[in-house]
């Protein structure tokens, strides 16, 4: 069924209409094939309303004097009877015609020979029409002749649409893009602006641990300072998200660190202090300088010893290695066990915000395992996982060792 024709004649809706047409590259193409196959001596492609007559494209070679984005008034046309009819007009010698020897349109514009043929688009919104004039007679009442018209208003059309359809796209990717660098910097900002207020939070924590012996108040302390610390964590993956996003990706200070092993060893403290009630098995065999930067392969197995410590099965151990390959890299993994990660979700898991269906409200933002990607990316390395019933859930950080990335 078709679709209604266009009725609108906003001038900025006629101004990107001609612009649109004027896109197409093979429109002059087909207008010039027109007049040399036809013997006419002006072709034009056509806006046509209840109101207006636009020349979007023309091919003038009897200087009939209408330019692109020129106007007549539809009244005037023989357009407006194809466009009613939605059916092509011909008049191979209009004085002699019986149906248009006394119409005023080949008077006004002293033509013998006319004619056009509506231009739909898909799904049926009449566009216009692609035309044909000329002050001599000419036989375009041949049926190769409109067969030729009707094929070309039928590309035109076809064109319409794909160029619609890409300025659609171009202006959706335009908005996205917009979108994502506004959340993005109010993303960075506000993690800045909360720091403040946090450090707070945590130094009254600190203050209710320390300086009072009643063991209620130094129970909420210590649960206040570990939720902001939690929160803490929480901005600081916000903010490298940000940097990553707005920049050029994960920032390092890659330096030689001769005591690794002891920065590790750190990190699986404070999480198994944060966690009690789970058992943590480590094997950390560092023995010699690593070209890295402490501070972010510190957060990259936080990141991954918590991510373990909340999805693994709570009955069973997470296990923490770290030690050298081939004298050429540093493998770091973390292993636990418990219901693996669907096949379907594998290459999802590195994705930001992207969390499993089956993760409770207030879980994190899901940036932990994308910000550790970035890490290992920006030393050289990789971070991959793999997930199965038997082996449990692994992930692994090889990183290249003694070499500035």
């Amino acid at each position: 069924m078709s679709g209604p024709a266009s009725n609108s004649d906003d001038p900025l809706e006629i101004a990107r209409d001609v612009a649109l047409v004027r896109r197409i590259s093979a429109v002059p193409s087909l207008l010039k094939l027109v007049c040399q196959n036809t013997g006419m001596g002006f072709a034009a492609v056509a806006r046509v309303t209840d109101g207006t007559w636009t020349a979007c494209a023309v091919q003038d070679d009897i200087e009939f004097g209408l330019a692109p984005g020129g106007q007549l008034d539809v009244k005037t046309t023989l357009c407006r009877e194809a466009r009613a009819a939605r059916q092509p007009v011909v008049i191979d010698h209009a004085s002699q015609d019986p149906v248009y020897f006394d119409h005023h349109t080949p008077r006004l514009y002293n033509i013998e020979s006319y004619i056009s043929v509506p231009i739909l688009r898909p799904g049926g919104d009449y566009f216009g029409n692609l035309c044909a004039i000329d002050p001599r007679p000419h036989v375009v009442s041949d049926p190769r002749t409109v067969t030729m018209f009707t094929v070309f208003a039928e590309l035109i059309g076809l064109q319409l649409a794909s160029e619609d359809h890409q300025a659609e796209v171009e202006s959706a990717l335009a908005l996205e893009r917009s979108t994502a660098e506004l959340r993005e910097q109010f993303i960075a900002v506000l993690g800045h602006d909360l720091r403040n207020p946090l450090a707070a939070v945590g130094a009254t924590a600190e203050l209710m641990v320390r300086s009072t012996g009643e063991p209620q108040m130094v129970k909420l302390g210590t649960r206040l300072r570990a939720t902001a610390r939690r929160m803490s964590n929480l901005i600081d993956d916000v903010l490298d998200f940000a940097r990553g996003r707005l920049g050029s990706g994960m920032g390092i200070e890659a330096a030689e660190v001769p005591d690794l092993a002891r920065s590790m060893h750190e990190v699986v403290a404070e999480l198994r202090e944060a966690n009690p009630q789970r058992e943590v098995v480590e094997q950390i065999r560092i023995d010699r300088p690593v070209h890295c930067d402490r501070g972010r392969l510190q957060q990259l197995l936080s990141n991954l010893l918590g991510n373990a410590l909340t999805y693994g099965a709570a009955d069973r151990p997470v296990a923490v290695s770290a030690g050298f390959e081939d004298d050429r890299w540093l493998v770091l993994s973390v292993a636990n066990q418990g219901e693996p990660i669907s096949p379907a979700n594998l290459p999802l898991v590195f994705e930001p915000y992207w969390r499993p269906h089956t993760s409770k409200p207030g879980g994190g933002l899901g940036l932990g395992l994308y910000i550790c990607a970035q890490i290992a990316r920006a030393h050289g390395g990789e971070l991959c996982v793999s997930s199965t019933v038997e082996s449990g859930t692994v992930f692994t950080a090889r990183l290249p060792i003694g070499v500035t990335p």
